[in-house]
């Protein structure tokens, strides 16, 4: 079975995979990614992630052979490691035809439709795709701060997403039903995948202090210096907001959207 999945990141979406033991008895996996940065911590996080957990690992050439005794399903599994830009890639791969497309959290920053054509000619007739955390125009923050300064700042970050020089959509979940049907592939299954982040007895339980901070910080860096927003209002919105943070009360929700469909015809 032929996998690619572009916008791959460190990984992490292939770990999840062998974690939830899913995977037919022999695989290929090409994971993809711009970043050249990502690609070596992938390649050294996965050798290291797989080695603690009851995988042999092999290095033919630059790829990754990863064999697992426990599980006749996932018996072997080799990875390619992909630094390119996704259209680039697309272009030095043409003619060969994958079983799986994967795409996670990567959809929105695209420009739409056009850019779902370009990623469906790597996979075969028949083949699937799997669409995942597709953001759908819903930012949630509470308690509420200033009600107004909150409302405005979710909409201009909302806004941010829809003008980026590389594409992007602010409320690309529902828009992916109207796309993919453009683009001749079946939906075989939609829904919700929000993220909820709260805490429990004024304290998060795992890394979602982290996550909150790294969602604070692409507010701001997505929000700095711009013309609709007072700088200093902006700076204590934020200073208030970690600091609900730290004191275990922030709550985070963001609506999105995952599919997996069919490629039926390919342009």
């Amino acid at each position: 079975m032929q996998i690619v999945e572009v916008g791959a990141g460190i990984g992490s979406m292939l770990v999840r995979l062998l974690r939830w033991d899913i995977l037919p008895a022999n695989v290929h996996y090409t994971l993809v990614d711009e970043m050249e940065e990502n690609i070596a911590f992938a390649r050294q996080w996965l050798t290291e992630w797989a080695s603690q957990n009851g995988f042999s690992v092999e290095t033919p050439g630059a790829n990754l052979r990863l064999s697992a005794s426990k599980s006749a399903r996932a018996s072997a599994i080799t990875v390619r490691f992909v630094q390119a830009d996704v259209f680039d890639f697309i272009q030095t791969e043409a003619g060969f035809c994958y079983d799986l497309l994967i795409a996670h959290a990567f959809l929105d920053l695209l420009p739409m439709p056009a850019s779902l054509v370009s990623l469906f000619s790597l996979l075969k007739p028949e083949g699937l795709a799997w669409l995942t955390i597709n953001f759908d125009g819903l930012t949630s923050l509470e308690p509420a701060l200033d009600p107004k300064l909150d409302a405005l700042i979710e909409q201009l970050y909302h806004q941010s997403m829809d003008s980026r020089p590389s594409g992007g959509d602010s409320q690309s979940g529902r828009h992916l039903f109207g796309h993919l049907e453009q683009a001749r592939a079946e939906i075989v299954s939609a829904g919700a995948s929000d993220w909820v982040v709260y805490p429990h007895k004024g304290q998060y339980p795992a890394d979602e202090a982290y996550f909150l901070h790294f969602i604070l910080h692409f507010f701001e860096t997505s929000l700095l210096n711009h013309p609709g927003l007072d700088p200093e209002r902006f700076a204590g919105w934020l200073a208030g907001r970690r600091a609900q943070v730290e004191r275990g009360e922030l709550v985070y929700i963001a609506h999105q959207m995952d599919f997996l469909v069919k490629i039926v015809q390919l342009h």
